[in-house]
């Protein structure tokens, strides 16, 4: 069994090249269905039928797992036994086409206007070090839609000045993002004038560190962002994914398609960004609803 989740393992990280977040994710749920299986008395997973799948999800519900939750645990499974078929150890999989899950409804994601991101970039201090550093953060996530994990691992070495672009990786994929005049100017300064007074580490290969000098962690820039959240006066529930979503949808505003941006997003699936386009869709009922005089 151990080596059989370390081969599924090999084959996610080294085939299919999904995130580490992913291939956690993934493992995670395929060994909370193992350890489920082994409390009934079933300790190999490669025994497991239709019936055990169907008794799982209704264990997850049982349990007070969301939709969504039990939605991505029965991804995980049909991905591994697809996996385990394809390898020839099982003739066929027990997590069959019929078998599915009710996510509910789905909540749309938060997003900013273009004002509120004009006046969330506008809140970092231009006179200290920290707000320079941190304007350079917020303008590149918004210039970028990255995620905050590739935001957090880039090193300085990711950023080319003179074409104006920033190299992101994901798992094994790498994209390369152009940047907007602002975001590129408030990088510039950082790096040439700031980050050197910051790094105590002439070795130090991290681009945005901490007041410590070491590299920034995800729950420090969550922290800078509630801080400007609060500074700005916004009252909306700001994640750092939520400049990502307003990164998109502001795009598709603006007439980018769909294949470019799932490009510059990074999304392996294109389904995934197609969500963007439900909610500018959206959006645009909203406004026809509001404004035409007989809607």
């Amino acid at each position: 069994m151990l080596d059989l989740i370390q081969a599924y393992e090999n084959y996610l990280t080294k085939v299919k090249q999904a995130s580490d977040n992913t291939v956690s994710s993934y493992l995670r749920d395929l060994r909370q269905f193992s350890a489920w299986l082994e409390r009934g008395g079933k300790a190999d997973i490669l025994q497991a039928t239709q019936g055990d799948i169907c008794d799982y999800l209704a264990y997850l519900h049982q349990d007070g797992k969301s939709g969504a939750t039990m939605s991505r645990s029965l991804a995980s499974l049909r991905n591994f036994f697809s996996y385990v078929q394809s390898t020839g150890f099982l003739e066929a999989s027990p997590v069959t086409a019929d078998i599915h899950v009710d996510r509910g409804e789905k909540k749309l994601p938060q997003i900013l206007t273009g004002k509120e991101v004009e006046l969330l970039l506008a809140q970092p201090s231009s006179s200290d070090p920290k707000g320079l550093r941190d304007k350079a953060m917020l303008e590149l996530m918004y210039a970028t839609g990255m995620r905050v994990t590739e935001l957090i691992n880039l090193d300085v070495e990711d950023v080319n000045l003179e074409l104006g672009a920033v190299k992101c990786t994901s798992g094994k994929k790498t994209r390369t993002i152009p940047l907007y005049p602002a975001a590129l100017r408030a990088l510039t300064i950082y790096i040439k004038d700031i980050r050197i007074l910051m790094v105590e580490n002439p070795g130090e290969k991290a681009l945005f560190v901490n007041v410590g000098g070491a590299r920034m962690s995800r729950q420090g820039f969550w922290k800078i962002l509630k801080q400007y959240q609060s500074k700005a006066g916004i009252e909306k529930d700001i994640t750092p994914h939520t400049l990502r979503h307003s990164f998109a949808v502001h795009l598709l505003e603006n007439g980018a398609d769909l294949s470019s941006l799932q490009e510059l997003m990074g999304h392996s699936d294109i389904s995934s960004t197609q969500l963007y386009t439900h909610m500018v869709n959206q959006k645009l009922k909203s406004v026809y609803d509001k404004c035409h005089p007989k809607a």
